[in-house]
């Protein structure tokens, strides 16, 4: 049994994966506040959870270990009884609860749930006001106590985003980026990370590269592992230029780390380019795929060590993106494979349904989504071995098959 990280590459044979099954937060996404909880629709639970467990079942079938986020720490919690207490009081201090008695009120329903992995999973739901008992008094009402401003009935908000375990945190070799998340909704998804690598017997000894509680926002989105020395990292709108300056500070002189280059993208602003991964993502040993619309509009920055300790040299490159990924793989030449064959429509429709976001389960066999066939028939063309998910329900989040999982330990190349 293999206990903590190693992934060096996005595309070396995977053993262990992180994912989190869709659960009742899904059920708790109001209509009218999905905006501010970052979603475009309300995903059929049911259906949903049908097709993630089709996704872990096909993940298992390539000996994968499927492990789950909300499980993981439920066993931190059993392994370190106190820390629980510790999480709630954090868990508490961000949810935004209003209201002068509602805390108190929320804290004695989660005191109520025994059952660790129940209750890791009730905080990740969301809290409604027909939920928790308020004090009964005649002079005050239910409304007053929580929320005067809000007609939502949330106390606390759901965190629908969890099934994309790919952001709150990023595996980078033996070490681990544990996220602060561009928005508030995904912030508090990190905690979850926070308590698997504070108190998981298998997990808590790891090097933490970037910590929550930075100054600066980054997502897992936009970390690629090219190979065991270099990492590609997608300056976007959820991952800042600075962020990845603590990276490099905490990356290049911790001893647990072989990483001495960093190749930060600097992509567009877009729902479209939410994450270096939803731009290209690695498939095989000289493939990638790609959204057409990206070419030519790279900007590339190499950061590696400076003589002394603490000094980041950093220049930019303006090569083309087939040049700056086969010089990083070491490789003579690398082919990018068009998300929607090049039709514009087929590459603006599949990109929406994250055509490009596949994850490789080893080089050349990687999972899909369903729904992209013109990019899958692009990619079947192309030799690749597709590992198809259903995805009617799962797609409505925004994130393909390589949202929705982190990689634990992948084989070296």
């Amino acid at each position: 049994m293999t206990k903590g990280l190693h992934v060096t590459s996005e595309i070396g044979q995977l053993k262990k994966v992180c994912l989190h099954r869709p659960g009742d937060e899904l059920l708790n996404l109001p209509p009218d506040e999905l905006e501010r909880l970052l979603f475009d629709d309300v995903p059929f639970l049911e259906v949903a959870q049908q097709e993630h467990d089709r996704f872990a079942e096909i993940l298992r079938e390539q000996g994968v270990e499927v492990l789950y986020l909300e499980k993981l720490v439920a066993e931190a919690f059993d392994a370190v009884p106190e820390a629980r207490a510790e999480f709630q009081k954090q868990w508490l201090d961000e949810a935004g609860i209003k209201g002068k008695m509602a805390p108190q009120a929320v804290s004695e329903l989660l005191d109520s749930i025994t059952d660790n992995f129940e209750y890791v999973k009730k905080t990740m739901a969301g809290i409604t006001k027909a939920e928790v008992e308020m004090p009964h008094t005649s002079s005050v009402t239910l409304d007053s106590l929580v929320n005067t401003e809000s007609e939502s009935d949330l106390i606390v908000d759901p965190m629908p985003n969890l099934y994309f375990t790919r952001d709150p945190f990023a595996v980078v070799g033996t070490g681990v980026n544990l996220n602060r998340m561009y928005s508030v909704t995904r912030n508090r998804e990190t905690l979850y990370g926070k308590y698997i690598f504070k108190y998981h017997p298998d997990y808590k000894d790891v090097s933490l590269y970037f910590r929550r509680d930075a100054s600066f926002h980054t997502e897992g989105g936009d970390v690629l592992n090219i190979n065991e020395h270099t990492i590609a990292v997608g300056i976007s709108q959820r991952t800042q230029a600075a962020a990845i300056d603590v990276m490099a500070q905490n990356m290049f002189w911790n001893s647990d780390s072989k990483i001495d280059t960093i190749l930060a993208f600097d992509i567009p602003v877009s729902r479209a380019f939410m994450h270096l991964d939803t731009v290209f993502t690695q498939i095989d040993v000289d493939k990638f795929t790609i959204h057409p619309a990206i070419m030519g509009t790279l900007k590339v920055y190499k950061l590696t060590p400076g003589k002394n300790p603490g000094e980041v040299d950093i220049t930019e490159t303006t090569d083309t993106l087939e040049h700056v990924l086969a010089s990083a793989l070491g490789i003579d030449a690398v082919k990018l494979i068009p998300c929607g064959g090049g039709d514009p429509i087929a590459a603006a429709r599949e990109q929406w349904n994250d055509g490009s976001n596949t994850l490789a389960v080893a080089p050349g066999k990687i999972c899909v989504y369903q729904r992209n066939n013109v990019t899958n028939d692009v990619l079947y063309k192309e030799g690749m071995e597709l590992l198809v998910v259903p995805s009617a329900e799962l797609s409505r989040g925004r994130g393909g098959p390589r949202c929705m999982s982190m990689p634990f330990w992948r084989e070296d190349l």
